[in-house]
């Protein structure tokens, strides 16, 4: 198996390191020549500025694309089309229409195009997911999400809505096993070009809902959520991955080994590429978040909800 990466910018170097430490990495790429020499370098494996002499002087099975969202659309056709396996950072495009003709692509080339959405791959999310399913508490009715921290200094071309809340709407539909039929959200900017807070409210068959509060004002980091059932509260914490149970007036914790969520994605991706197991997060479920984004970015210029027929 031989993969590349383009892009090495703050979150890239996380990807960069496992993949090396999984054997794989081959080259580099990233229009910051320092930076792809300095990484090239650091783990022993050729390095290029461009994609296209990325493709004209390297072999390779797989790519992923750690860049600004606004790059996405180009970089992954070139890599589609030349019939390569295909991980894009979230979210996979700026744009759902430009989501679509990837995923179209993917299709008739027969390739794996998968993006990161990496809550699904947190044990603590798997083990919520496995009570929802089991219904070991009643039915899920309601989920909430709390993301907070300052603004990571890497994110430009993008809001909050884009960067962070994708999250947690990939997480709910996860959860839910389904789509939301109606989206309504506030956003604003108090301190950033894009809008720097918000929360978007998803509402999904049969009543259920979806509250995501995303900003980039808190100065403590916060990665949580609830999820409400009709017998229990579940509580969890996306760092430190511990699961709380509330139910009556008891609560109980728990215990549940902790993994990076970022390997077990990679390596969900690797074996999808030599069909060992299933691909968890499917190019359409990526457009379809992208979709929610746009819909929820439109319901806060506009103030009303707006509603949405997601395939």
């Amino acid at each position: 198996m031989k993969i590349v990466q383009i892009g090495t910018g703050g979150w890239g170097k996380n990807h960069t390191r496992i993949l090396s430490e999984l054997g794989v990495l081959v080259a580099i790429c990233d229009v910051n020549f320092e930076k792809s020499k300095e990484y090239g370098e650091k783990y022993s494996v050729n390095y290029y500025q461009s994609v296209d002499e990325l493709l004209k002087l390297e072999e390779f099975d797989g790519a992923f694309i750690v860049t600004p969202t606004s790059t996405h659309t180009e970089i992954a056709m070139k890599l589609l089309e030349s019939k390569k396996h295909v991980f894009v950072e979230k979210p996979m495009t700026y744009k759902s229409e430009d989501g679509e003709k990837l995923a179209k692509l993917a299709e008739k080339n027969k390739v794996i195009l998968t993006c990161g959405y990496i809550e699904r791959f947190n044990p603590a999310v798997d083990v919520v997911k496995k009570m929802v399913y089991e219904k070991k508490f009643g039915e899920l009715v309601m989920l909430e999400f709390h993301r907070e921290n300052r603004m990571p200094l890497h994110i430009k071309d993008v809001g909050i809505i884009y960067d962070t809340s994708v999250h947690d709407i990939d997480t709910a539909n996860w959860l839910f096993d389904d789509m939301p039929q109606v989206v309504f959200a506030r956003a604003g900017k108090i301190k950033h070009e894009h809008e720097d807070f918000a929360s978007i409210m998803l509402g999904y068959k049969n009543d259920k809902v979806a509250i995501i509060s995303s900003n980039w004002i808190t100065p403590k980091k916060v990665r949580k959520f609830s999820a409400v059932c009709t017998e229990a509260i579940i509580s969890s914490d996306f760092i430190t991955q511990e699961i709380i149970v509330e139910k009556d007036k008891n609560s109980h914790t728990i215990q549940n080994e902790k993994q990076e969520p970022l390997m077990r994605e990679i390596q969900n991706f690797l074996d999808s590429i030599e069909n060992k197991t299933q691909q968890i997060v499917k190019s359409q479920e990526a457009v379809n978040v992208t979709k929610i984004a746009e819909a929820a970015l439109l319901s806060s210029q506009k103030g009303t909800p707006i509603y949405l027929d997601l395939k």
